[in-house]
């Protein structure tokens, strides 16, 4: 179902650039750094139409200033990109308000029992457990670092664990310094109510995966925050409703992408 849902989102986010007049999506690809082909996201890809095409290493670095090790394969998806997270989450709440939706900031909802409405929809992030609390979810402080990188932006990165399968480390353009990057699920179980700093250890780990990937970034951190993740056990989400109440969550540090279909 994420193969449909994955193009359903596409869609969606074509449409909500139309709608708001903005560019949301920079499509500049995905490289995916695999041991072993089996790895990667070739057979999902295939399963879905999807372009894509598959390098050895010597040939990726010959096309990108990336560092592939020796013997791996990447994977390029020239489809793929990244959102801009901001002005998207702008224009999904501009183009509610323009259909009748009415905005309320800054207004603390302690218990579900307090919204009087006919169908409650919850998307609270790590504060799902506090309105849902049986949730089986897992709630992370996760560490990104930022590094000064000139020039045209490249694919996105993603390396995946050989023994997992699971995503290791991962890049991507970042238009204010040039990249951002950080360690797929490597943060500590938190209270999303807890202040919290970036994990020092995790800026280290991930200024050395910079150092060996990007030849031509300045591997020195230039800034560094804290994002929360809201985890199933399987990374899967959790939709689904109990009478008057919708929950859209968690979404596991991979569903922003899907927000125009969920």
């Amino acid at each position: 179902e994420f193969v449909e849902l994955a193009k359903e989102s596409f869609t969606g986010w074509h449409e909500l650039e139309e709608e708001s007049g903005q560019q949301l999506l920079e499509l500049n690809g995905l490289l995916e750094l695999v041991e072993d082909p089996a790895q990667s996201s070739r057979d999902a890809l295939e399963a879905a139409g999807a372009e894509y095409q598959l390098l050895a290493a010597l040939e990726a670095r010959g096309r990108w200033p990336v560092g592939v090790p020796d013997g791996w394969t990447a994977l390029f998806q020239p489809e793929a990109g990244i959102v801009r997270a901001d002005l998207a989450q702008r224009a999904f709440v501009d183009s509610a308000l323009a259909h009748g939706a009415r905005l309320e900031e800054e207004t603390r909802v302690e218990s579900l029992d307090d919204v009087d409405a006919d169908c409650v929809v919850v998307t609270a992030g790590s504060w799902v457990p506090r309105l849902v609390p049986d949730l089986p979810v897992r709630t992370t402080r996760e560490t990104v670092a930022y590094f000064r990188r000139e020039g045209d932006p490249l694919p996105s990165i993603v390396q995946l664990d050989p023994e997992t399968r699971g995503h290791a480390m991962y890049s991507l353009h970042d238009p204010l310094y040039g990249l951002k990057a950080g360690a797929h699920h490597a943060g500590a179980a938190v209270d999303p109510d807890e202040p919290g700093e970036p994990d020092p250890a995790l800026v280290v780990r991930v200024a050395e995966w910079v150092a060996r990937t990007y030849p031509d970034a300045d591997p020195q951190p230039v800034a560094a925050e804290t994002c929360m993740y809201t985890t199933t056990a399987d990374e899967r989400f959790i939709l689904e409703r109990r009478g008057r109440v919708v929950i859209g969550s968690a979404c596991s540090g991979h569903g922003f992408k899907f927000a125009p279909a969920i």
